[in-house]
């Protein structure tokens, strides 16, 4: 079979799943196309969580304001002779006209809390969920895993290595994007670098050194080229490794300026010590030792405890599948339509019914609780559910440059709990509550289902 080349899946009306479109069909025969609410978020924490930072409103906002069908994907849809005529003609003039409410990018939340909130005409509301969780669960999923490398790493670089081990182009793009946010200070991935503006850092390869007759030969050439690089030191033996750069260090004097060495295998806090040592009694201090090879937050900060004279550390595997925790249980629920409140019963994956707030309380720039509460409630505590979009166009607060999100995404590190900053499991979890008034609604509603039912 030939691929449509000109087809781009990444931004088509075309992601989402079948059902989305046979129900709106359905809607549409039916004359379903009151205001709908729908809300984003999860019900558990994943394993070795205490929070949850938020990423990807960026990728959805842009998918919905170009959002339509293009003639070839409607000419697509009408040989699948699946969808009528009719059906098929209102999908020519669809558009998402509808308003977004949502939590700051590089905000940290916790269970049952609406991250973001769509309001719009039904069938507009439904068809983007698959869109939708797709963006914010693969980059809350890498933003959560690089903030707790960040918070491991205590001051020291974090550096995105992940792309060959991520899962698709487009996940190596978009978690280099999230590590970026939560406080990595770059990535290997140039295409990534282009596309978001962040910093693009790298060096060479073993094969390099391999290419070359030996170690000396190979740091000379490289260094003529990048006078200002990290030499990988371990190909055959990182001691010797070493060496050879305090030897280049010696022929080449004030012409050298090497900025570090990298250590990619073996034991790192033992080779970290004794490249310090040497590189120390060179004179050269001003080296820095960055150290790769299957690292996650839990090495990182076993290195460190250890004494390990690490400056930075380049993360791969473990960022980009985040190893340990793959998956948020996100959903995205209807919640009302036609200004009536929408739950479901079902004892393991219930639902708040209606339109809700989250409130969150700060002392002394610490948090210290959250309530989510009806959305028209007035409590103490900052609103986190902010306007980001109105009748399908972007609002100022939807258009927040990468940099401001990194700083955002900082400041929330710092203000969350010493407790939740820990990389084991909290024994005492974030306070959150239920307004009384939320509460009274749902009980009602339930209340009211049991009976139908």
């Amino acid at each position: 079979m030939i691929e449509h080349k000109s087809f781009d899946p990444y931004s088509s009306a075309l992601f989402t799943d079948l059902y989305e479109l046979t129900m709106l069909q359905a809607y549409d025969a039916e004359g379903m196309t009151a205001p709908a609410v729908f809300e984003l978020f999860f019900r558990r924490l994943p394993p070795h969580r205490n929070y949850v930072m938020v990423a990807g409103l960026e990728q959805v906002l842009s998918y919905l304001e170009h959002l339509q069908f293009t003639d070839d994907e409607l000419a697509w849809l009408h040989q699948r002779q699946q969808f009528s005529e009719a059906f098929l003609r209102t999908l020519k003039d669809f558009r998402f006209t509808g308003d977004v409410y949502a939590m700051p990018e590089g905000t940290v939340v916790f269970e049952n809390e609406p991250v973001l909130q769509v309001v719009a005409p039904l069938p507009e509301a439904q068809l983007i969920e698959t869109y939708v969780l797709n963006q914010i669960h693969l980059q809350s999923v890498a933003a959560t895993k690089a903030a707790r490398m960040v918070t491991a790493a205590a001051g020291r670089d974090i550096v995105d290595f992940g792309s060959r081990r991520s899962h698709g182009t487009d996940a190596a793009l978009k978690v280099a994007r999230a590590s970026y946010l939560a406080g990595a200070i770059g990535t290997s991935n140039v295409a990534a670098a282009r596309l978001y503006n962040i910093p693009a850092l790298g060096t060479m390869a073993h094969s390099y050194i391999q290419a070359h007759a030996d170690e000396r030969t190979a740091f000379l050439a490289f260094t003529q080229e990048f006078p200002e690089t990290t030499l990988l030191v371990d190909t055959y033996n990182t001691l010797k490794g070493v060496q050879e750069v305090i030897d280049l260090a010696r022929r080449l004097g004030h012409a050298f300026k090497v900025r570090a060495i990298r250590l990619d295998s073996g034991d790192l806090l033992e080779l970290a010590n004794a490249s310090r040592q040497l590189l120390d009694a060179a004179g050269l201090q001003e080296v820095k030792i960055f150290a790769s090879s299957g690292l996650d937050e839990h090495t990182i900060a076993a290195l460190l405890k250890a004494g390990a004279p690490i400056d930075g550390f380049g993360v791969g595997t473990n960022l980009a599948v985040s190893a340990d925790a793959p998956e948020i249980d996100f959903s995205y629920k209807l919640v009302a339509y036609d200004g009536q409140p929408r739950m479901k019963l079902s004892s393991s994956k219930g639902i708040l019914p209606g339109r809700k707030q989250v409130f969150r309380r700060v002392s002394s720039g610490q948090m210290c609780g959250d309530v989510i509460a009806q959305f028209d409630e007035s409590l103490e505590g900052e609103a986190l559910l902010q306007p980001v979009m109105r009748h399908g166009t972007r609002l100022a607060a939807g258009y927040v440059p990468l940099d401001k999100v990194r700083e955002y995404a900082g400041t929330q590190r710092e203000a969350l709990p010493p407790e939740l900053q820990r990389l084991e499991d909290v024994k005492v979890p974030y306070h959150i509550a239920f307004s009384a008034a939320l509460q009274a609604t749902t009980a009602q509603l339930q209340h009211d289902l049991e009976r139908a039912t």
